[in-house]
């Protein structure tokens, strides 16, 4: 295999494709660290905040998606945005002169991966869902190896193309499969929370979710005290909510709640976690997996032919966890939080059964796909 010292990592849009990204760039640092790996994003876009903070370069392409409505005037100004990236990507490969390109999808993927098959420079997919996305579907016969994050695929790509990898996680999540004793009390302290009491972590996903926000709310505003729930709350309510969801706070005072829009360090809220309420994306199907509680899943309506839906059940079927649709989830989360809390037996058995579904080395195995690639 081929030693990787210089590689562009593309997309982006939300925490699902930044997070895989993240993870790729750096087991490429960890097996190469002399690399030079770069990212290419979408300007405006969460990227070009998150991939700095992690330490990496990156340069941003004027592009965004089509809206779905066709008579939007926002879709006006779409071929202008194309051109400009198509210029931009070829310019940056011509700068940089990578040997080979990943896309993880989202907006900023598209031109860069386009430009670099073009240019014939090897090129690679990391697709996360069992759906793909638009960019990915578009690029589908173009690009040299596809790494699946779970099964099904083959509607959409070569079948000769694809290598099931499972979806790259970063080190810091990895390394929770062997935490070692005390890690929940660390991470108990560093969110304020009491260790005498159980935690239900709930998250929306990268960007919050209205519904699940609204279902903590309703439990709240049933139980604001502790001593009446019987249970502490981690809540990540999304970057857009954050100002709704503490001036919520501020008016219905509780305690045994945290509430924050965006969470950096997910390791530390995995190990606080008893109890996990989660979107069913592909990156949290991952992560939860990997950590080994008991979760309820609650797929987003809002996504392309239901793929969350398609994702919890590759854990739901193995006994890991349970599924509530989000039609249900606002006055039915508390039930369901309760009746796991009171059954420490049942939450055992669904955290075995999450860690069975475990892929933690799916980071090198993309990465092994690289290197084979430009060999």
């Amino acid at each position: 295999m081929g030693a990787l010292h210089n590689v562009i990592v593309s997309g982006g849009g939300t925490g699902g494709h930044i997070h895989p990204a993240l993870a790729i760039a750096d087991e490429i640092k960890r097996r190469n660290p002399g690399a030079q790996v770069r990212f290419v994003g979408a300007l405006g876009r969460m990227e070009m905040d998150k991939v700095p903070a992690a330490g990496y370069d990156i340069d941003g392409l004027w592009i965004s998606g089509i809206d779905r409505s066709l008579t939007s005037t926002r879709n006006l100004s779409f071929p202008f945005k194309l051109l400009s990236s198509l210029w931009k990507a070829r310019r940056l490969l011509r700068k940089h002169q990578p040997q080979a390109v990943v896309g993880v999808g989202g907006f900023a993927s598209g031109p860069l991966l386009d430009q670099a098959a073009r240019k014939g420079i090897p090129t690679l997919i990391q697709e996360q869902n069992s759906f793909p996305g638009i960019t990915n579907r578009l690029l589908a016969k173009r690009v040299d190896r596809i790494c699946a994050g779970l099964p099904g695929l083959e509607r959409w790509f070569p079948a000769e193309r694809i290598v099931q990898t499972g979806n790259p996680l970063r080190a810091h999540v990895c390394e929770l499969a062997s935490a070692p004793a005390g890690s929940r009390e660390l991470a108990l302290a560093h969110w304020g929370l009491a260790s005498d009491r159980p935690v239900v972590f709930v998250m929306g996903g990268s960007l919050g979710a209205q519904s699940m926000n609204e279902a903590v709310q309703t439990i709240l505003s049933k139980q604001p005290r502790l001593s009446e729930r019987g249970y502490q709350i981690l809540w990540q309510c999304g970057a857009r909510y954050e100002s709704a969801c503490q001036a919520w706070l501020n008016a219905h005072p509780c305690d045994g709640v945290v509430c924050s829009g965006f969470i950096d360090r997910m390791d530390l809220a995995y190990q606080a976690a008893t109890v996990i309420a989660s979107r069913a994306g592909a990156m949290s199907i991952a992560e939860l997996a990997l950590v080994g509680k008991a979760s309820i899943l609650v797929p987003s309506p809002h996504v392309a032919e239901d793929h969350q839906t398609h994702n919890a059940r590759s854990l739901t079927e193995l006994g890991g966890a349970e599924l509530l649709p989000d039609a249900e989830v606002r006055e039915k989360l508390g039930t369901h939080l309760a009746r796991l809390l009171a059954n420490p037996k049942a939450c055992e058995s669904m955290a075995e059964a999450m860690k069975a579904a475990a892929r933690p080395h799916a980071a090198a195995a993309v990465v092994d796909e690289l290197e084979k690639l430009v060999a």
